[in-house]
Protein backbone atom coordinates (compact mmCIF):
# COMPACT_ATOMS: atom_id res chain seq x y z
CA UNK A 1 0.00 0.00 0.00
CA UNK A 2 1.21 3.48 -0.79
CA UNK A 3 1.39 6.40 1.57
CA UNK A 4 -1.60 7.69 3.53
CA UNK A 5 -1.77 10.70 1.21
CA UNK A 6 -2.16 8.41 -1.81
CA UNK A 7 -4.84 6.39 0.02
CA UNK A 8 -6.85 9.54 0.68
CA UNK A 9 -6.52 10.58 -2.95
CA UNK A 10 -7.79 7.17 -4.21
CA UNK A 11 -10.77 7.23 -1.84
CA UNK A 12 -11.72 10.75 -2.92
CA UNK A 13 -11.30 9.83 -6.60
CA UNK A 14 -13.51 6.71 -6.37
CA UNK A 15 -16.15 8.68 -4.47
CA UNK A 16 -16.03 11.44 -7.07
CA UNK A 17 -16.22 9.17 -10.13
CA UNK A 18 -18.49 6.33 -8.92
CA UNK A 19 -20.31 7.99 -6.02
CA UNK A 20 -19.73 4.91 -3.86
CA UNK A 21 -20.97 4.82 -0.30
CA UNK A 22 -18.75 4.99 2.74
CA UNK A 23 -19.20 1.26 3.37
CA UNK A 24 -18.38 0.40 -0.26
CA UNK A 25 -15.27 2.59 -0.22
CA UNK A 26 -14.13 1.00 3.05
CA UNK A 27 -14.60 -2.51 1.60
CA UNK A 28 -12.77 -1.62 -1.63
CA UNK A 29 -9.73 -0.11 0.07
CA UNK A 30 -9.69 -2.39 3.12
CA UNK A 31 -9.85 0.39 5.69
CA UNK A 32 -12.18 1.39 8.51
CA UNK A 33 -15.21 3.56 7.69
CA UNK A 34 -13.72 6.19 10.00
CA UNK A 35 -10.74 6.49 7.68
CA UNK A 36 -13.07 6.92 4.67
CA UNK A 37 -14.93 9.73 6.44
CA UNK A 38 -11.58 11.41 7.27
CA UNK A 39 -10.50 11.22 3.61
CA UNK A 40 -13.77 12.70 2.38
CA UNK A 41 -13.61 15.49 4.98
CA UNK A 42 -10.02 16.62 4.45
CA UNK A 43 -7.46 16.44 1.65
CA UNK A 44 -4.46 16.02 3.98
CA UNK A 45 -4.37 13.23 6.56
CA UNK A 46 -4.28 14.42 10.16
CA UNK A 47 -0.93 14.17 11.93
CA UNK A 48 -0.50 11.19 14.16
CA UNK A 49 -0.79 12.01 17.83
CA UNK A 50 2.18 11.17 19.99
CA UNK A 51 0.91 9.08 22.86
CA UNK A 52 1.48 10.60 26.26
CA UNK A 53 3.47 8.00 28.10
CA UNK A 54 3.27 8.00 31.85
CA UNK A 55 6.47 8.11 33.87
CA UNK A 56 5.41 7.24 37.39
CA UNK A 57 8.97 6.80 38.67
CA UNK A 58 10.18 10.12 37.24
CA UNK A 59 7.18 12.24 38.26
CA UNK A 60 8.32 12.72 41.90
CA UNK A 61 11.76 13.76 40.68
CA UNK A 62 10.62 16.40 38.19
CA UNK A 63 10.34 19.28 40.71
CA UNK A 64 13.76 18.40 42.09
CA UNK A 65 15.30 18.37 38.59
CA UNK A 66 13.66 21.71 37.76
CA UNK A 67 15.18 23.24 40.90
CA UNK A 68 18.66 22.05 39.91
CA UNK A 69 18.27 23.48 36.42
CA UNK A 70 17.17 26.81 37.85
CA UNK A 71 20.34 26.89 39.97
CA UNK A 72 22.27 26.80 36.69
CA UNK A 73 20.85 30.18 35.69
CA UNK A 74 23.38 31.85 38.00
CA UNK A 75 26.15 29.23 37.93
CA UNK A 76 29.44 29.47 36.07
CA UNK A 77 29.23 27.90 32.62
CA UNK A 78 31.67 25.10 33.38
CA UNK A 79 29.97 24.17 36.62
CA UNK A 80 26.40 23.59 35.52
CA UNK A 81 24.47 20.35 35.98
CA UNK A 82 24.82 17.62 33.42
CA UNK A 83 22.21 14.86 33.18
CA UNK A 84 24.61 12.44 34.90
CA UNK A 85 25.19 14.88 37.74
CA UNK A 86 21.44 15.36 38.13
CA UNK A 87 20.93 11.59 38.37
CA UNK A 88 23.80 11.27 40.87
CA UNK A 89 22.24 13.91 43.14
CA UNK A 90 18.80 12.30 42.93
CA UNK A 91 20.28 8.98 43.99
CA UNK A 92 22.61 10.31 46.69
CA UNK A 93 20.41 13.03 48.21
CA UNK A 94 16.92 11.61 47.67
CA UNK A 95 17.42 7.86 47.43
CA UNK A 96 15.85 7.56 43.95
CA UNK A 97 17.94 4.61 42.86
CA UNK A 98 15.17 3.21 40.65
CA UNK A 99 15.54 6.02 38.07
CA UNK A 100 17.11 5.28 34.69
CA UNK A 101 19.69 7.58 33.11
CA UNK A 102 17.83 7.70 29.77
CA UNK A 103 14.67 9.03 31.45
CA UNK A 104 16.57 11.74 33.33
CA UNK A 105 18.60 12.64 30.23
CA UNK A 106 15.51 13.12 28.05
CA UNK A 107 13.73 15.18 30.67
CA UNK A 108 16.77 17.45 31.24
CA UNK A 109 17.20 17.97 27.49
CA UNK A 110 13.54 19.04 27.19
CA UNK A 111 13.26 21.12 30.34
CA UNK A 112 16.56 23.06 30.32
CA UNK A 113 15.70 25.30 27.32
CA UNK A 114 12.16 25.77 28.68
CA UNK A 115 13.49 26.98 32.04
CA UNK A 116 15.99 29.31 30.40
CA UNK A 117 13.25 30.70 28.18
CA UNK A 118 11.01 31.27 31.23
CA UNK A 119 13.86 33.30 32.74
CA UNK A 120 14.14 35.40 29.59
CA UNK A 121 17.46 33.93 28.57
CA UNK A 122 16.39 31.57 25.80
CA UNK A 123 17.63 33.96 23.10
CA UNK A 124 21.25 33.07 24.01
CA UNK A 125 20.96 29.73 22.23
CA UNK A 126 19.87 31.34 18.95
CA UNK A 127 22.01 32.62 16.08
CA UNK A 128 21.38 35.37 13.57
CA UNK A 129 22.72 34.99 9.99
CA UNK A 130 25.25 37.69 9.10
CA UNK A 131 26.27 39.32 5.82
CA UNK A 132 29.80 40.75 5.55
CA UNK A 133 30.94 43.34 3.03
CA UNK A 134 34.07 42.49 1.00
CA UNK A 135 37.36 43.61 2.60
CA UNK A 136 35.51 45.21 5.53
CA UNK A 137 36.15 42.86 8.46
CA UNK A 138 38.42 40.14 9.78
CA UNK A 139 38.67 38.09 12.98
CA UNK A 140 41.73 37.04 14.99
CA UNK A 141 42.29 34.41 17.66
CA UNK A 142 44.88 32.05 19.15
CA UNK A 143 44.31 28.30 19.53
CA UNK A 144 46.28 25.74 21.56
CA UNK A 145 48.36 23.23 19.62
CA UNK A 146 50.65 20.35 20.59
CA UNK A 147 53.73 19.70 18.45
CA UNK A 148 56.38 16.98 18.67
CA UNK A 149 59.20 19.51 18.40
CA UNK A 150 62.66 18.00 17.99
CA UNK A 151 61.51 14.90 19.86
CA UNK A 152 59.80 16.77 22.71
CA UNK A 153 56.03 17.20 23.09
CA UNK A 154 55.65 20.99 23.17
CA UNK A 155 52.58 23.16 23.62
CA UNK A 156 52.47 25.86 20.94
CA UNK A 157 49.91 28.39 19.77
CA UNK A 158 48.17 28.72 16.41
CA UNK A 159 47.60 32.34 15.35
CA UNK A 160 44.68 32.70 12.93
CA UNK A 161 43.44 35.73 10.99
CA UNK A 162 40.31 35.13 8.88
CA UNK A 163 38.65 37.52 6.43
CA UNK A 164 34.91 37.53 7.16
CA UNK A 165 33.72 37.86 3.55
CA UNK A 166 35.75 35.28 1.61
CA UNK A 167 36.76 33.05 4.52
CA UNK A 168 40.42 33.29 3.47
CA UNK A 169 42.51 32.51 6.56
CA UNK A 170 46.20 32.81 7.36
CA UNK A 171 47.76 30.70 10.12
CA UNK A 172 51.08 30.80 11.95
CA UNK A 173 52.46 28.70 14.82
CA UNK A 174 54.40 30.38 17.62
CA UNK A 175 56.04 29.16 20.79
CA UNK A 176 54.07 31.70 22.84
CA UNK A 177 51.09 33.98 22.49
CA UNK A 178 52.89 37.05 23.78
CA UNK A 179 52.67 40.46 22.18
CA UNK A 180 55.62 39.83 19.85
CA UNK A 181 53.88 36.72 18.44
CA UNK A 182 50.59 38.61 18.24
CA UNK A 183 52.13 41.44 16.21
CA UNK A 184 54.30 39.17 14.07
CA UNK A 185 51.24 37.09 13.22
CA UNK A 186 49.46 40.22 11.99
CA UNK A 187 52.46 41.31 9.92
CA UNK A 188 52.68 37.86 8.30
CA UNK A 189 48.93 37.73 7.63
CA UNK A 190 48.80 41.22 6.13
CA UNK A 191 51.79 40.39 3.93
CA UNK A 192 50.16 37.19 2.65
CA UNK A 193 46.81 38.92 2.06
CA UNK A 194 48.46 41.92 0.42
CA UNK A 195 46.41 44.43 2.41
CA UNK A 196 44.45 45.33 5.54
CA UNK A 197 40.66 45.23 6.24
CA UNK A 198 39.17 48.69 5.80
CA UNK A 199 36.67 48.71 8.71
CA UNK A 200 37.90 46.68 11.69
CA UNK A 201 39.23 43.39 13.04
CA UNK A 202 37.37 41.51 15.79
CA UNK A 203 39.19 40.36 18.94
CA UNK A 204 38.44 38.92 22.33
CA UNK A 205 40.43 40.09 25.35
CA UNK A 206 43.92 38.95 24.35
CA UNK A 207 46.50 40.29 26.79
CA UNK A 208 48.79 41.14 23.89
CA UNK A 209 46.39 43.94 22.91
CA UNK A 210 44.31 44.70 26.00
CA UNK A 211 45.86 45.76 29.29
CA UNK A 212 42.52 46.24 31.06
CA UNK A 213 38.88 45.30 30.40
CA UNK A 214 36.40 47.99 31.39
CA UNK A 215 32.60 47.93 31.09
CA UNK A 216 30.94 46.70 27.89
CA UNK A 217 33.31 46.87 24.93
CA UNK A 218 35.57 49.53 26.45
CA UNK A 219 39.20 48.49 26.79
CA UNK A 220 42.48 50.02 27.86
CA UNK A 221 44.88 49.09 25.05
CA UNK A 222 48.63 48.66 25.37
CA UNK A 223 50.69 51.49 23.90
CA UNK A 224 52.60 49.30 21.44
CA UNK A 225 49.36 47.79 20.15
CA UNK A 226 47.94 51.27 19.53
CA UNK A 227 51.13 52.17 17.68
CA UNK A 228 50.84 49.05 15.52
CA UNK A 229 47.20 49.74 14.63
CA UNK A 230 48.07 53.29 13.74
CA UNK A 231 50.91 52.15 11.46
CA UNK A 232 48.64 49.75 9.52
CA UNK A 233 45.51 51.90 9.69
CA UNK A 234 42.76 49.66 11.09
CA UNK A 235 40.38 49.70 14.05
CA UNK A 236 39.84 46.99 16.68
CA UNK A 237 36.38 45.67 17.61
CA UNK A 238 36.38 43.98 21.03
CA UNK A 239 33.80 41.29 21.69
CA UNK A 240 31.87 40.99 24.94
CA UNK A 241 33.89 39.30 27.70
CA UNK A 242 33.45 35.59 28.33
CA UNK A 243 31.19 33.12 26.59
CA UNK A 244 28.64 35.85 25.86
CA UNK A 245 30.93 37.31 23.23
CA UNK A 246 32.21 34.08 21.66
CA UNK A 247 29.54 34.12 18.93
CA UNK A 248 30.64 37.61 17.88
CA UNK A 249 33.70 36.10 16.22
CA UNK A 250 32.39 32.63 15.55
CA UNK A 251 34.03 32.52 12.13
CA UNK A 252 37.56 32.40 13.47
CA UNK A 253 36.55 30.20 16.43
CA UNK A 254 35.35 27.56 13.97
CA UNK A 255 38.30 28.14 11.64
CA UNK A 256 40.86 27.34 14.35
CA UNK A 257 39.18 24.00 15.05
CA UNK A 258 38.67 23.16 11.36
CA UNK A 259 42.28 23.85 10.43
CA UNK A 260 43.64 21.98 13.44
CA UNK A 261 41.53 18.88 12.69
CA UNK A 262 42.30 18.82 8.97
CA UNK A 263 45.98 19.76 8.86
CA UNK A 264 47.47 19.16 12.29
CA UNK A 265 46.16 15.69 13.10
CA UNK A 266 48.03 13.52 13.96
CA UNK A 267 50.33 15.63 16.10
CA UNK A 268 52.97 17.03 13.69
CA UNK A 269 56.58 15.95 14.18
CA UNK A 270 59.12 18.58 13.10
CA UNK A 271 62.60 19.73 13.95
CA UNK A 272 61.78 23.45 14.09
CA UNK A 273 58.73 25.68 14.07
CA UNK A 274 59.99 27.20 10.82
CA UNK A 275 59.60 23.78 9.20
CA UNK A 276 56.07 23.49 10.55
CA UNK A 277 55.14 26.97 9.32
CA UNK A 278 56.28 26.02 5.82
CA UNK A 279 53.75 23.16 5.92
CA UNK A 280 51.08 25.52 7.20
CA UNK A 281 51.71 27.99 4.36
CA UNK A 282 51.17 25.16 1.88
CA UNK A 283 47.96 24.13 3.68
CA UNK A 284 46.66 27.71 3.55
CA UNK A 285 47.24 27.80 -0.19
CA UNK A 286 45.48 24.44 -0.65
CA UNK A 287 42.48 25.62 1.40
CA UNK A 288 41.69 28.27 -1.20
CA UNK A 289 40.10 25.46 -3.23
CA UNK A 290 37.53 24.65 -0.53
CA UNK A 291 33.97 26.00 -0.30
CA UNK A 292 32.41 27.54 2.80
CA UNK A 293 28.96 26.16 3.55
CA UNK A 294 26.73 26.03 0.47
CA UNK A 295 28.62 28.59 -1.58
CA UNK A 296 29.10 27.83 -5.25
CA UNK A 297 32.39 29.73 -5.37
CA UNK A 298 35.62 28.72 -3.66
CA UNK A 299 37.44 30.68 -0.99
CA UNK A 300 40.12 31.53 -3.54
CA UNK A 301 37.57 32.87 -6.04
CA UNK A 302 36.03 35.17 -3.44
CA UNK A 303 39.44 36.28 -2.19
CA UNK A 304 40.61 37.30 -5.67
CA UNK A 305 37.78 39.85 -5.70
CA UNK A 306 38.16 40.85 -2.04
CA UNK A 307 41.91 41.42 -2.32
CA UNK A 308 41.43 44.34 -4.69
CA UNK A 309 39.40 46.21 -2.04
CA UNK A 310 41.79 45.82 0.91
CA UNK A 311 43.63 48.88 2.22
CA UNK A 312 47.23 48.90 0.88
CA UNK A 313 50.10 48.01 3.19
CA UNK A 314 52.07 50.91 4.69
CA UNK A 315 55.18 52.04 2.84
CA UNK A 316 57.38 51.49 5.90
CA UNK A 317 57.45 48.21 7.75
CA UNK A 318 56.89 47.73 11.47
CA UNK A 319 59.30 45.89 13.75
CA UNK A 320 57.11 43.53 15.81
CA UNK A 321 59.92 42.72 18.23
CA UNK A 322 59.89 43.59 21.91
CA UNK A 323 62.85 45.87 22.67
CA UNK A 324 64.93 44.90 25.73
CA UNK A 325 68.30 46.06 27.07
CA UNK A 326 70.05 43.19 28.89
CA UNK A 327 73.65 43.19 30.08
CA UNK A 328 76.16 40.72 28.62
CA UNK A 329 77.48 38.38 31.30
CA UNK A 330 81.03 37.08 31.63
CA UNK A 331 80.15 34.05 29.49
CA UNK A 332 79.30 36.37 26.55
CA UNK A 333 75.58 35.69 26.92
CA UNK A 334 72.42 37.71 27.28
CA UNK A 335 69.48 36.17 29.13
CA UNK A 336 66.02 36.86 27.71
CA UNK A 337 62.86 35.19 28.99
CA UNK A 338 64.92 32.66 30.97
CA UNK A 339 66.90 31.60 27.89
CA UNK A 340 70.57 32.44 27.21
CA UNK A 341 71.97 33.56 23.85
CA UNK A 342 75.61 34.20 22.93
CA UNK A 343 77.02 37.47 21.59
CA UNK A 344 80.57 38.37 20.49
CA UNK A 345 82.93 38.13 23.47
CA UNK A 346 84.12 41.74 23.02
CA UNK A 347 80.72 42.87 24.38
CA UNK A 348 81.19 41.24 27.81
CA UNK A 349 80.02 43.66 30.49
CA UNK A 350 78.21 45.97 28.05
CA UNK A 351 74.48 46.67 27.78
CA UNK A 352 73.08 45.76 24.36
CA UNK A 353 69.74 46.25 22.66
CA UNK A 354 67.68 43.14 21.90
CA UNK A 355 64.71 42.85 19.56
CA UNK A 356 62.80 39.80 20.80
CA UNK A 357 60.55 38.46 18.06
CA UNK A 358 58.27 35.47 18.04
CA UNK A 359 60.63 33.28 16.02
CA UNK A 360 64.04 34.94 16.38
CA UNK A 361 66.16 37.21 18.55
CA UNK A 362 68.30 40.07 17.21
CA UNK A 363 71.11 41.69 19.23
CA UNK A 364 72.39 45.19 18.43
CA UNK A 365 75.44 47.08 19.63
CA UNK A 366 74.26 50.60 18.97
CA UNK A 367 72.84 50.37 15.46
CA UNK A 368 75.01 47.42 14.42
CA UNK A 369 73.50 43.93 14.31
CA UNK A 370 75.99 41.70 16.13
CA UNK A 371 74.03 38.46 16.65
CA UNK A 372 70.97 36.70 15.34
CA UNK A 373 69.48 33.56 16.88
CA UNK A 374 66.41 31.41 16.41
CA UNK A 375 64.24 31.97 19.45
CA UNK A 376 64.57 29.22 22.02
CA UNK A 377 61.44 27.25 22.89
CA UNK A 378 62.44 25.58 26.16
CA UNK A 379 63.14 27.65 29.27
CA UNK A 380 66.63 27.42 30.67
CA UNK A 381 68.17 26.50 27.31
CA UNK A 382 71.36 28.01 25.85
CA UNK A 383 71.87 28.99 22.21
CA UNK A 384 75.58 29.56 21.60
CA UNK A 385 77.64 30.20 18.46
CA UNK A 386 81.26 29.04 18.47
CA UNK A 387 82.22 32.05 16.36
CA UNK A 388 81.41 34.37 19.29
CA UNK A 389 84.09 32.77 21.51
CA UNK A 390 87.05 32.51 19.12
CA UNK A 391 88.90 35.57 20.51
CA UNK A 392 88.63 34.12 24.02
CA UNK A 393 89.71 30.66 22.85
CA UNK A 394 92.88 32.06 21.26
CA UNK A 395 94.00 32.99 24.78
CA UNK A 396 92.45 29.91 26.40
CA UNK A 397 92.79 27.08 23.87
CA UNK A 398 92.32 24.45 26.56
CA UNK A 399 88.67 25.50 26.93
CA UNK A 400 87.73 24.45 23.40
CA UNK A 401 87.34 20.64 23.79
CA UNK A 402 84.63 20.97 26.46
CA UNK A 403 82.98 24.13 25.14
CA UNK A 404 79.17 24.04 24.95
CA UNK A 405 79.34 26.15 21.79
CA UNK A 406 81.53 23.46 20.14
CA UNK A 407 79.02 20.74 21.06
CA UNK A 408 76.18 22.78 19.55
CA UNK A 409 78.25 23.48 16.40
CA UNK A 410 78.83 19.74 15.98
CA UNK A 411 75.12 18.98 16.50
CA UNK A 412 74.19 21.60 13.90
CA UNK A 413 76.65 20.15 11.38
CA UNK A 414 78.68 23.38 11.26
CA UNK A 415 81.81 21.93 12.88
CA UNK A 416 82.44 19.07 10.44
CA UNK A 417 84.59 15.97 10.35
CA UNK A 418 87.08 17.93 8.23
CA UNK A 419 87.51 20.45 11.05
CA UNK A 420 88.00 17.64 13.55
CA UNK A 421 90.64 15.81 11.45
CA UNK A 422 92.58 19.04 10.89
CA UNK A 423 92.47 19.77 14.62
CA UNK A 424 93.64 16.27 15.56
CA UNK A 425 96.57 16.39 13.11
CA UNK A 426 97.52 19.94 14.15
CA UNK A 427 97.60 18.98 17.85
CA UNK A 428 99.64 15.90 17.04
CA UNK A 429 102.21 18.03 15.22
CA UNK A 430 102.28 21.26 17.28
CA UNK A 431 100.93 20.14 20.65
CA UNK A 432 97.51 20.77 22.23
CA UNK A 433 97.76 24.51 22.78
CA UNK A 434 99.54 25.50 19.57
CA UNK A 435 97.53 23.05 17.47
CA UNK A 436 94.25 24.38 18.85
CA UNK A 437 95.33 27.95 18.06
CA UNK A 438 96.02 26.91 14.47
CA UNK A 439 92.49 25.52 14.25
CA UNK A 440 91.03 28.73 15.73
CA UNK A 441 92.89 30.83 13.16
CA UNK A 442 91.36 28.63 10.48
CA UNK A 443 87.90 29.01 12.03
CA UNK A 444 88.25 32.79 11.89
CA UNK A 445 88.38 32.47 8.09
CA UNK A 446 84.66 31.57 8.17
CA UNK A 447 83.86 35.20 8.97
CA UNK A 448 84.72 36.43 5.48
CA UNK A 449 85.02 33.31 3.29
CA UNK A 450 82.38 30.76 2.26
CA UNK A 451 82.07 27.63 4.37
CA UNK A 452 82.84 25.31 1.44
CA UNK A 453 85.94 27.32 0.52
CA UNK A 454 87.37 27.03 4.04
CA UNK A 455 86.67 23.29 4.02
CA UNK A 456 88.52 23.03 0.70
CA UNK A 457 91.51 24.82 2.24
CA UNK A 458 91.48 22.43 5.20
CA UNK A 459 91.39 19.42 2.86
CA UNK A 460 94.43 20.73 0.93
CA UNK A 461 96.33 21.24 4.18
CA UNK A 462 95.44 17.70 5.30
CA UNK A 463 96.60 16.26 1.98
CA UNK A 464 99.86 18.22 2.08
CA UNK A 465 100.54 17.41 5.72
CA UNK A 466 101.26 21.08 6.40
CA UNK A 467 99.12 22.37 9.24
CA UNK A 468 99.40 26.11 8.88
CA UNK A 469 96.52 28.60 9.03
CA UNK A 470 98.27 30.64 6.31
CA UNK A 471 98.15 27.67 3.91
CA UNK A 472 94.47 27.13 4.68
CA UNK A 473 93.79 30.82 4.03
CA UNK A 474 95.61 30.78 0.67
CA UNK A 475 93.83 27.65 -0.55
CA UNK A 476 90.45 28.87 0.76
CA UNK A 477 90.81 32.13 -1.18
CA UNK A 478 91.71 30.17 -4.31
CA UNK A 479 88.61 28.01 -3.88
CA UNK A 480 86.47 31.08 -3.23
CA UNK A 481 87.74 32.69 -6.43
CA UNK A 482 86.96 29.59 -8.47
CA UNK A 483 83.46 29.21 -7.05
CA UNK A 484 82.55 32.94 -7.16
CA UNK A 485 81.53 33.14 -3.49
CA UNK A 486 79.34 36.17 -4.06
CA UNK A 487 76.84 33.96 -5.85
CA UNK A 488 76.30 31.48 -2.98
CA UNK A 489 75.50 31.44 0.69
CA UNK A 490 78.18 31.38 3.34
CA UNK A 491 77.62 28.54 5.78
CA UNK A 492 80.01 29.84 8.40
CA UNK A 493 80.16 29.10 12.09
CA UNK A 494 77.65 31.91 12.37
CA UNK A 495 74.98 30.59 10.02
CA UNK A 496 73.16 33.93 10.04
CA UNK A 497 75.97 36.03 8.58
CA UNK A 498 75.04 37.99 5.48
CA UNK A 499 76.97 36.63 2.49
CA UNK A 500 79.31 39.10 0.77
CA UNK A 501 78.33 40.62 -2.55
CA UNK A 502 79.92 39.66 -5.89
CA UNK A 503 83.56 40.65 -6.41
CA UNK A 504 83.86 43.91 -8.45
CA UNK A 505 85.14 43.57 -12.01
CA UNK A 506 88.34 45.55 -12.80
CA UNK A 507 88.42 47.74 -15.92
CA UNK A 508 90.51 46.63 -18.89
CA UNK A 509 94.15 47.80 -19.23
CA UNK A 510 95.65 48.17 -22.75
CA UNK A 511 99.05 49.51 -21.63
CA UNK A 512 102.13 47.52 -22.76
CA UNK A 513 103.84 45.27 -20.27
CA UNK A 514 106.91 46.80 -18.52
CA UNK A 515 110.40 45.84 -19.70
CA UNK A 516 113.91 45.71 -18.20
CA UNK A 517 115.90 47.11 -21.17
CA UNK A 518 116.83 50.31 -19.36
CA UNK A 519 118.22 48.34 -16.44
CA UNK A 520 120.35 46.30 -18.87
CA UNK A 521 121.94 49.53 -20.14
CA UNK A 522 122.90 50.53 -16.61
CA UNK A 523 124.51 47.16 -16.00
CA UNK A 524 126.49 47.44 -19.27
CA UNK A 525 127.83 50.89 -18.43
CA UNK A 526 128.93 49.73 -14.99
CA UNK A 527 130.84 46.80 -16.45
CA UNK A 528 132.68 49.10 -18.95
CA UNK A 529 133.76 51.45 -16.25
Amino acid sequence: MGSRVELFEEIRRDHRREELSVRALADRHGVHRRTVRQALAAVEPAARKTPARAAPKLDPAKPLIDAMLREDLTAWRKQRHTARRVLARLVDEHGMGELRYSSVRDYVARRRPEIWAEAGRGVETGFVPQTHEPAAEAEVDFGDLWVNLDGVATKCFLFTLRLSYSGKAVHRVFASQGQEAFLEGHVHAFTVLGGVPVVHIRYDNLKAAVSRVLSGRTRTESARWVLFRSAYGFDAFYCEPGIDGAHEKGGVEGEVGRFRRNHLVPVPTVGTLAELNERIDAADAADERRRVGNRTTTVGDDFVFEKTLLRPLPAEGFDPGLVLTPRVDRYARVTVRQCAYSVPARLIGKTVRVSLRASELLVFDGKTLVARHARAVHRGSQTLLLDHYLEVLVRKPGALPGATALAQARAAGVFTDTHQRFWDRARGLHGDGAGTRVLIEALLLHRHLPHDAVLAGLEVALAAGSFSADLVAIEARKAAGRDRPGQGQILSLDRHRTPPGPAPELPGDDRPLPGVAHYDQLLTRKALS
